[in-house]
């Protein structure tokens, strides 16, 4: 089963509504954004610490999920580990974006009881920001809108287009462009709001891991728009790292996963700076280090070709059952940062953020709070 993409930023939701940090690094609604530490000891090796809940929270049942199991021949890196000192300064140079469902929901709700739990270990962290709209005409002002806030205080954005035709094939987060055609001219039109600053692109999850839903042509017209649209959006912004999609380690083997990224054009540098994995997923960070090296190293291409990991929600790995859509029982994963210690992994990144659905626990992107906590405590 497909991973769920959450849909973070719809057309025109984004232009002239954000404020730049203060140089205390202190939000809008005045909470120290790098104030937690990056990671905190915990007994499960992904997860923060727990918390006690103030009540529980009600969460229907999740449908079942499938995919294939992580090949055994993929050779597991060492136990997990904490992040090293220097990540601190990493995790401060991605973005936080001033605005987002959950950042929204905490100053709303100054005396909910899970404020605090949400706010500090959520709000506090930068995370993605997604372009899931089909809106040619304020796309371009939308992603500079995010892009200059972010080099105005000297921070990566990351940021995900996510408007490829057939989204989803059909599914919870079906949409996008009409067409192929009409997918390339939007694509360029994002590519023009990047800006000259360093930017992480996440380019359209899903879009090459699930493409067997697609027949033979559409998936060949189909990576052929994905490559055109990586060389478009490293000339238009020589800074912006952009990675594509290898799906997680539990859904395709290495070998097929890089063969069709290859067709998308992964392997060139002047596409790609590599891949990403487990985006709205759950899979455990040492399973996808490992499961991505494998991938790289299918791939070929240059040396310096990496990898960069969704840990928003990793923290207590996948449920043995499969499920991907809000399932119960996980957990936040590894804090957001650019320096993970580990070979050809480029960085640990939330680009699903904590609470917002995947379409069990309401439509998906839309944010709850019981969830949030859930994830957070």
């Amino acid at each position: 089963m497909v991973v769920a993409a959450s849909v973070v930023v719809a057309a025109g939701a984004v232009a002239g509504m954000f404020s730049a940090l203060r140089d205390d690094g202190r939000a809008d609604d005045g909470r120290a954004d790098e104030a937690r530490p990056a990671v905190t000891a915990s007994p499960r090796p992904d997860a923060l610490p727990v918390l006690p809940s103030p009540s529980p929270s009600a969460t229907p049942s999740a449908p079942a999920g499938s995919g294939s199991p992580t090949p055994s021949a993929i050779a597991r890196p060492a136990p997990e580990r904490t992040e090293p000192r220097s990540a601190a300064v990493a995790v401060s140079r991605l973005y936080r974006h001033p605005r987002s469902q959950v950042l929204d929901w905490v100053r709303a709700h100054p005396s909910d009881p899970r404020r605090e739990v949400i706010a500090s270990r959520i709000g506090d962290h930068p995370a993605a920001v997604w372009f899931a709209a089909f809106s040619p005409g304020t796309v371009t002002a939308e992603v500079r809108a995010v892009t200059s806030g972010a080099a105005a205080e000297g921070r990566v954005p990351v940021v995900v287009p996510y408007a490829i035709p057939g989204r989803d094939c059909g599914g919870h987060s079906e949409g996008g462009a009409p067409d192929l055609a009409a997918y390339d001219d939007w694509i360029g039109r994002f590519a023009a709001g990047l800006g000259s600053g360093e930017v992480i692109v996440v380019l359209e999850p899903d879009s090459v891991a699930q493409a067997d839903c697609l027949t033979e042509g559409e998936r060949a017209a189909r990576f052929a728009s994905l490559a055109r649209a990586g060389r478009v959006l490293k000339e238009a912004a020589p800074r912006a790292r952009v990675y594509f999609d290898a799906g997680h380690s539990g859904w395709h083997s290495p070998a097929r996963q890089a063969g069709w990224l290859r067709q998308a054009g992964a392997g060139s540098a002047a596409s790609s700076d590599g891949v990403f994995s487990n985006v709205s997923n759950f899979h455990a960070t040492a399973d996808e280090i490992a499961y991505d090296r494998a991938v790289l190293a299918a791939l070929g291409g240059p040396p310096d070709l990496g990898a960069v990991i969704d840990t928003s929600r990793n923290g207590n790995g996948a449920p043995p059952d499969g499920q991907w859509c809000d399932p119960d029982g996980r957990a936040l994963g590894r804090a957001p940062t650019l320096g993970t210690g580990e070979e050809r992994i480029h960085a640990y990144l939330w680009v699903k953020l904590p609470g917002e659905s995947d379409g069990c626990k309401g439509p998906p992107g839309t944010f709850s709070p019981s969830y949030a906590y859930d994830l957070a405590r």
